[in-house]
């Protein structure tokens, strides 16, 4: 077992593990630790605690020290470098007429570095604006070009749910999203419907699939012929998956000789076929590698 901190160094960013030494470190915190961009100034969000050491990447760093009321200082004279880096950036940018729109601008705690991040629609030269940059800032000037989630990550907003999105709030990663989640719950494929602020399939899609998957295990499929507890046969017309209730067109002996009703049961009073676990097609093989070049791209903001 190791013994480690967990430090994050921006909202809903990725939790990093640091050696506490001898320090006891509460949640809420501040910390200064040395990363691979330098000297930074974070805040704890696990406490002392002991960790598997597979889930240690070594060698780990230990903690500089805890921030003091001078390192508070110095971050929120940092905030306000970046806002006035911000507008000189976004200056040159129309200078130098670049075709990128600027999504933040984020020092390094010790200012040895500006970093910029940035959205465009392809590869943009911009050399010469980092010539400028480095000019007027005299430090490291980093220019990174980030995806449509990045970009929601960082600016935030309110989702279709009427809360603050996700990906702000404690989302750390992004996870791969397919319309085949949105048909396992039986949602809408209009891509206004299931769509994020960022244009992409919402990301609770994923929340639920597990859920979705083990309870559409127990349902039977539309269309598909069942028995129910009362000895009838009949096609299945409806499911709600949520109360685990089935709807069954079932005939019946009326007035005018046999006629159709439609029956609803409880998942466990009917029976049906069992769904079999389909081998892996061609197509599922080219929707995992989608997947995987989409988390690939994914988030590069804590790297």
């Amino acid at each position: 077992m190791t013994t480690i901190i967990g430090v994050r160094f921006r909202t809903a960013g990725r939790v990093y593990y640091f050696d506490p030494l001898d320090y006891d470190f509460y949640q809420g915190d501040h910390v200064i630790v040395e990363t691979a961009r330098g000297i930074e100034y974070g805040y704890v969000v696990l406490g002392r605690r002991e960790v598997e050491d597979d889930k240690v990447v070594s060698p780990l760093k230990p903690v500089l020290r805890p921030a003091t009321p001078e390192d508070d200082m110095q971050a929120l004279k940092n905030k306000e470098k970046e806002r006035k880096a911000m507008e000189l950036c976004a200056e040159k940018v129309a200078k130098h007429n670049l075709d990128m729109k600027l999504i933040d601008c984020e020092y390094t705690f010790d200012n040895s570095k500006v970093l910029f991040y940035f959205t465009a629609d392809g590869r943009v030269d911009f050399r010469d604006l980092v010539k400028d940059l480095a000019a007027v800032f005299r430090t490291r000037i980093e220019l990174r070009q980030i995806g449509v989630r990045d970009e929601t990550k960082i600016l935030g907003g309110i989702g279709i749910c009427g809360r603050e999105l996700c990906c702000h709030t404690f989302l750390a990663d992004f996870a791969p999203v397919s319309v085949k989640m949105a048909k396992e719950q039986n949602l809408s494929l209009n891509p206004t419907k299931i769509s994020g602020n960022c244009g992409r399939l919402m990301c609770c899609l994923k929340n639920e699939e597990d859920a979705y998957e083990y309870l559409n295990s127990k349902l039977p499929d539309m269309g598909e012929t069942v028995s129910t507890k009362d000895g009838m046969t009949g096609v299945v017309t409806d499911l709600n998956v949520l109360k685990q209730k089935v709807k069954v067109l079932v005939s019946v002996d009326g007035k005018d000789g046999e006629e159709k009703e439609v029956r609803e049961y409880a998942a466990e009073d009917i029976t049906f076929k069992p769904k079999k676990k389909h081998k892996k097609t061609e197509m599922d093989q080219s929707l995992r590698e989608l997947e995987r070049l989409e988390k690939k791209e994914g988030s590069h903001l804590d790297d």
